[in-house]
């Protein structure tokens, strides 16, 4: 990882509100002597002073296999990132960067059992759906969900690491980062708007 004191988050809490905001996962294991990768929803979980994430996968995939055979998983949360011009640098004699936001967490995966697994789809249902509404989990027939555990495999990954970079212009200048924001909010994509918001913030932390 790409990583400098400057593009450190000190405030776990707010490391922990960007990975439930983009929850929508990575999984990354080594499979026969090669990578494999699956995107996933996940649930996060603090219980008894530890960190649990928690999803499911299609039986007998590619992935499923290799995390049989090898527990140790790498899981990537990706949030929005843009292109940063030079040109917007008080000093632009220097390379154009890119700006992003990204969390990795290794830890061991464990597959859990069906009662495991029925649970794991219905909190992860209920969160994203609602309960007693159309489409819920629990409007499901039973045997459309007996169906479906057939199917599936429920996981939980036990966090032993964690890292982020949160790489937004920490170590231009005031005035850089000012122009930055400007020309992002004026190109106006949903990254490029996402990533001035989060350097704004940071902005109107700074001391008077």
């Amino acid at each position: 990882m790409y990583k400098f004191s400057y593009y450190t988050e000190p405030d776990t809490e707010k490391v922990m509100a960007f990975i439930k905001a983009n929850a929508f996962a990575t999984v990354i294991g080594i499979g026969d002597n090669a990578p494999v990768a699956t995107q996933v929803p996940l649930t996060i979980e603090n219980k008894d002073g530890k960190l649990f994430l928690q999803g499911h996968i299609m039986r007998k995939t590619d992935h499923h296999l290799a995390f049989e055979k090898n527990k140790q998983v790498l899981v990537v949360f990706t949030g929005p990132h843009c292109f940063v011009s030079a040109g917007w640098y008080s000093n632009p004699q220097v390379g154009s960067t890119w700006n992003y936001m990204t969390v990795q967490a290794k830890g061991t995966l464990s597959f859990l059992d069906e009662a495991g697994t029925y649970n794991a789809v219905k909190v992860l249902s209920d969160n994203y759906t609602g309960t007693n509404v159309a489409g819920s989990f629990d409007s499901l027939s039973k045997e459309y969900i007996d169906q479906m555990m057939k199917a599936i495999t429920g996981f939980s990954i036990e966090v032993e690491y964690m890292e982020h970079t949160f790489k937004l212009s920490q170590n231009r200048d005031l005035e850089s980062q000012k122009n930055i924001i400007t020309q992002l909010q004026q190109r106006g994509d949903a990254n490029s708007l996402m990533i001035a918001a989060e350097m704004q913030q940071r902005i109107n932390q700074l001391p008077d």
